[in-house]
């Protein structure tokens, strides 16, 4: 008996000696598949499982976010993905730079044929206006057409499906600022896998300021609307505020880097932030944290694999029979998450609201300049974000004024005595009129 219990304990200890040795070489067979439900919705442990990496792959991703050249970060790209442990807690990453690495050949295959006289589509399109906001939906919803209507760009409005190849720019007026509106080629299912010049699209959206999201109210506005949010989604495009966000603005070399905490950390500390950006080589940046951030969150912005982009629907052929029905139950299946606005390019009924729309979803301000020892100040405002102070607006500028600034003088109704003296870190609202003074 003695004997037996004795054969019996070592019998455990070797056997937990195997499994922990085994577990260390192959760590992801023991990885549980769990489902936990969370209020209305359900989350899988793995899609929060951190993507550890080796230090040889997070040194690779910090050579691939210098290069510039794209042959040269492609193939960077293709070394980073070798390094990487292939198993469930890496598999959306390289899901991700996989995307990443389609759209690089692309432009270079672009890139080829411009060489060569073949031509091909641009799908840079250089920000201008207040704000870039791309124009996306499906083929023949009425694109082309609502550019026509509300800005200068001269576009081919066309019945036949796809007619849009490239990206066409146009200036929507919104009182005294501009909105740079850019049609993008039609959506479709599978442009996030690369069918058509889907990746290119989307790549598009990723670059803009907002986003507007076309449908046809003569159609199932509801289907329309789900497939341009499910290709949003398998690129990593929120239209949906996250509950985290994270910037990282890569500076010159010895600039140091700075976090910035403006919410809170989730299951990590300051520190741990630090080392991992360090890990990786971001050490020349400013890293703003908005929200409640995991350190999953913050390893996320720097592969800038999830990007937030404001939004709004414009229903579009309002006037058309059926077209209030449709409208309604689009209404009830956006449940408020995202403004709607119902037009009619045909009629231009409801085409007034879109400036205004933007600029509240937006979250812009405008504020007006004046020199010192001037009447009047500038009738061409400054558009800032929603919480700007008055040191963004110096940099805004020029770097000079936030280098040498010394104060500021506001004119605003919301204070008691206009013009007061003010610093720097002074917030800005809507209609602000600032005087700005240097050493």
């Amino acid at each position: 008996m003695i004997l037996s219990g004795i054969l019996l304990f070592f019998f455990f200890i070797f056997a937990f000696s195997f499994l922990s040795r085994f577990s260390v070489y192959y760590p992801y067979l023991f990885e549980m598949d769990i489902s936990v439900g969370f209020e209305l919705g359900f989350w899988e442990a793995d899609e929060f499982m951190p993507a550890i990496l080796p230090a040889e792959a997070k040194r690779k991703w910090a050579e691939v976010s210098a290069a510039r050249n794209p042959r040269e970060k492609l193939q960077l790209m293709q070394e980073f993905l070798s390094l990487v442990p292939k198993h469930k807690g890496t598999a959306k990453l390289c899901a991700q730079v996989k995307k990443q690495m389609a759209v690089l050949r692309r432009e270079i295959e672009e890139g080829k044929r411009r060489k060569t006289g073949r031509g091909g589509p641009k799908f840079f399109i250089e920000k201008e206006g207040a704000a870039q906001i791309v124009v996306l939906g499906l083929t023949n919803v009425g694109k082309s057409s609502l550019l026509a209507a509300v800005t200068n760009a001269k576009v081919e409005v066309s019945p036949m499906p796809y007619t849009t190849k490239e990206p066409v720019p146009g200036m929507l007026p919104c009182g005294d600022i501009q909105f740079q509106l850019v049609e993008a080629p039609a959506l479709m299912e599978g442009a996030a896998d690369g069918k058509a010049w889907g990746l290119q699209t989307l790549a598009l959206a990723r670059n803009a300021d907002g986003l507007m999201l076309m449908v046809d109210l003569t159609q199932n506005p509801c289907r329309q609307l789900s497939t341009i949010m499910g290709e949003l989604e398998k690129t990593r495009i929120l239209v949906s505020m996250p509950k985290a966000r994270v910037e990282i603005e890569r500076k010159f070399i010895g600039a140091g880097l700075r976090i910035i905490v403006f919410g809170r950390l989730l299951d990590c500390t300051f520190k741990d932030v630090e080392e991992l950006l360090k890990s990786y080589r971001v050490t020349d940046a400013i890293v703003k944290i908005y929200g409640e951030a995991t350190l999953d969150e913050v390893e996320d912005a720097i592969f800038e694999s999830t990007a937030y982009k404001p939004a709004i629907i414009v229903a579009n052929k309002i006037d058309a029979e059926g077209a209030e029905a449709n409208l309604k139950l689009l209404e009830a299946y956006v449940g408020g998450q995202l403004p709607i606005i119902a037009v009619s390019c045909r009629t231009g009924q409801g085409v007034e609201k879109i400036g205004e729309t933007l600029f509240k979803t937006l979250d812009l301000i405008r504020v007006y300049t004046k020199e010192p020892n001037e009447k009047d100040f500038s009738k061409k405002p400054f558009v800032l974000k929603k919480g700007s102070t008055v040191y963004d607006l110096a940099k805004s500028i020029h770097s000079d004024f936030s280098e040498n600034f010394a104060y500021a003088r506001v004119w605003a109704k919301r204070l008691v005595f206009s013009p007061q003296k003010v610093g720097a870190t002074f917030p800005l609202e809507d209609g602000d009129i600032v005087e700005i003074h240097t050493k």
